[in-house]
This record gives structure tokens, C-alpha cells and sequence, in this order.
């Protein structure tokens, strides 16, 4: 059962509130851009994603990438980054410079079974049916959900001509306000929920998983939901049917978080690096209308983190992230 009173800890937030909190901006100074630029040198000749902290020195940068880490954590769980001069570096130097900006942060882990540990975020033109085919590399717009890591980073290379939306709510407050107005509604969403596998996680033996939504687990909160699996999951012959209950408990959550109130609406701009903590955030994406030349269209990179600062998890996620003891290395796609 859940907790019968509501939690408070700094992830909690409400809406516009993430936007006047002190973790949430980090802007980069001249200083930064200059340390980007030398250890953007020592770097050129290795293959980006064997970059790693003792190769991208950050002398100044560095302490407050620490900060970040610390805040995403324990803090609200949000950071965006502005101030990285996107147009004065080729896809090939901005792509170095995130991958050794974010090994500051965390460990980057395989977003796929080909083992990529940087992903492109944009429209690649795959039909409906299309096993490849995942939410970010569509135009349509996405429900609220979590990644497989515990924090989830995105460097904007390139907007949408029109669209392409980001909206964040704190799942804390989610389960704060569920627990207020609908409580058997959260004592469902603390139980498991089955999960398929997804089309491209194809070195994972299991067809599917179980774990829950919303858990507590020694004093520490942690969230997890992607909606698709979840549906995808119950539509197998071997898994039992889906609730009432539970069903009307997974779309209440997508209500309250749509809820103007709840979450917070902003539109990544070139050079705009966002982090988000997993455990402690949803997020979404609007659909998007892109440019008509290849060239011009929205273009982001993503990268999934295993951060050393992690909380401790329920044992139920070890079968989707591999280990839940605080400080592992977990999540991502085991590669082929």
C-alpha cells in the first residue's frame, strides 16, 4: 500500500514552479565555451563515445556539472544548460562536446541493441508497422513517460519549423495529488505492471516484465512508466487481462499530468541541453511540423546516463535496468 502521507522531498513541484528554482538553469560563460574549446582539442582524434571524464578536463565547468549531478538527484530533478554556441561547431565537435560534457554526469549506456550510446532524435520517415520505428524518430507527439536510465539528456542540434514541445511534470507531485484525490487508484499504480520488450531491444531474452509505476523503496521514491510496453504487454495471449481498475488507474495518470497546473511546457532551442532524472520526472514531446530540406529539420542527440549518485530501487526493476543497488551501473539495451 502506499504511504498514506504525501511526500516531501525537493522533487515535488508544481508546473511553472521547476522554472524559478535555482537548479534548473545552468548558463555556460565565456570561461566554459573556452574550456569547451580546449577540451574539445585533446579529444579530436578519439572516437567520440570512448570519451571520458580524465579526457574532457573541465576545470571550472566540471564543479558545477557536479552540482548538476548532485541536484538532478536530490534536487528537482530537472537542469537545462543554455549557452553552448550550437552554429560555431560541426555535428561531429557538438556531438564530442556533449558525449564529454555528460561523462561529468554520468556513464553513458547503450540505447539499442547496435550499442548506441548517442541516439538521433528525429523524424526518420519509418512506416507505422516498422519494428525500427520508436517514438523519437516520429513527428507524433508522445505521452508522458520515463526512459530506461536514470538520467536522460538531450543536446538541441536543430528545431522543428513548427512544434516539438517539451512538457515535464514531477512524479512526485503525480503521486502527491493521486494519493489526495484518488488513493485506490495508487494503490494500484504501486503494484506491478506488466511490460513488453521493445522491438528494438532484441538481445533481451525476456518477453516481457513486471514492475510497478510508482515505488518506495528504503525512503526513496523512484517512478517508471512507459505506456506503449505497458499496452503492448497486455495484448499478449500469455499475460492476464488488464483490470478495470488498473486501466483507469494508468489513464489518470496521463490526466493529472496533463493537467495545466502540473506540468511545465517549454521549447528547447539550438545549443539547449536538457537533463532529466527518471526517477522523479515524466516527460513528453509535442507532434512537430519540419522543414521540407533534409538539412533544416529538428535534430536532436540524446544520451542515457547511469549516474554514481543513484538512489537505491525496488527489486523489482533489476530485470529492465540489470541492478538497482544506489550507485550501479544500470539501464540502457544489452547490444547484440
Amino acid at each position: 500500500m502506499p504511504e498514506r502521507n504525501p511526500l516531501d522531498i525537493k522533487a515535488v513541484w508544481r508546473g511553472n514552479e521547476l522554472l524559478s528554482r535555482d537548479d534548473w538553469t545552468l548558463t555556460l560563460t565565456d570561461q566554459h565555451l573556452e574550456e569547451l574549446d580546449s577540451a574539445l582539442t585533446a579529444v579530436a582524434d578519439m572516437p567520440c563515445e570512448s570519451i571520458g571524464i580524465d579526457d574532457f578536463v573541465l576545470p571550472k565547468l566540471g564543479a558545477l556539472l557536479r552540482g548538476v549531478q548532485e541536484n538532478l538527484e536530490n534536487g528537482s530533478g530537472a537542469t537545462m544548460i543554455r549557452g553552448f554556441p550550437r552554429t560555431k561547431y560541426s555535428q561531429d565537435e557538438a556531438e564530442r562536446i556533449f558525449f564529454g560534457v555528460m561523462s561529468h554526469v554520468g556513464t553513458a549506456v547503450s540505447q539499442s541493441a547496435k550499442g548506441e550510446r548517442i541516439f538521433h532524435v528525429r523524424d526518420e520517415g519509418f512506416g507505422e508497422n516498422d519494428p525500427k520505428a520508436r517514438g523519437p524518430n516520429t513527428a507524433k507527439g508522445l505521452s508522458f513517460h520515463t526512459d530506461r536510465c536514470d538520467v536522460i539528456t538531450f543536446l538541441c542540434l536543430q528545431q522543428a519549423k513548427a512544434g516539438g514541445e517539451n512538457q515535464v511534470v514531477s512524479s512526485p507531485a503525480l503521486y502527491n495529488e493521486i494519493l489526495h484525490r484518488r488513493p485506490e487508484l495508487l494503490a494500484e499504480l504501486v503494484k506491478p505492471f506488466y511490460y513488453k520488450r521493445h522491438n528494438v531491444d532484441t538481445a533481451n531474452q525476456r518477453s516481457y516484465c513486471q514492475q510497478p509505476i510508482f515505488s518506495l523503496h528504503d525512503g526513496y521514491f523512484a517512478a517508471n512508466l512507459l505506456r506503449v510496453l505497458i499496452d503492448r504487454a497486455y495484448s499478449m495471449p500469455d499475460v492476464p487481462d488488464m483490470t478495470p481498475l488498473q486501466l483507469e488507474a494508468l489513464d489518470f495518470v496521463q490526466e493529472v499530468a496533463e493537467e495545466e497546473s502540473m506540468h511545465v511546457t517549454f521549447r528547447q532551442v539550438e545549443g539547449d541541453i536538457l537533463l532529466l532524472n527518471n526517477w522523479v520526472t515524466l516527460h513528453r514531446r509535442s507532434a512537430f511540423e519540419d522543414h521540407q530540406e533534409l538539412e533544416r529539420r529538428r535534430h536532436l542527440l540524446r544520451i542515457w546516463l547511469s549516474v554514481p549518485n543513484s538512489r537505491p530501487l525496488d527489486p523489482a526493476f533489476e530485470a529492465n535496468y540489470g541492478a538497482t543497488a544506489a550507485g550501479a551501473i544500470r539501464g540502457g539495451m544489452r547490444p547484440v
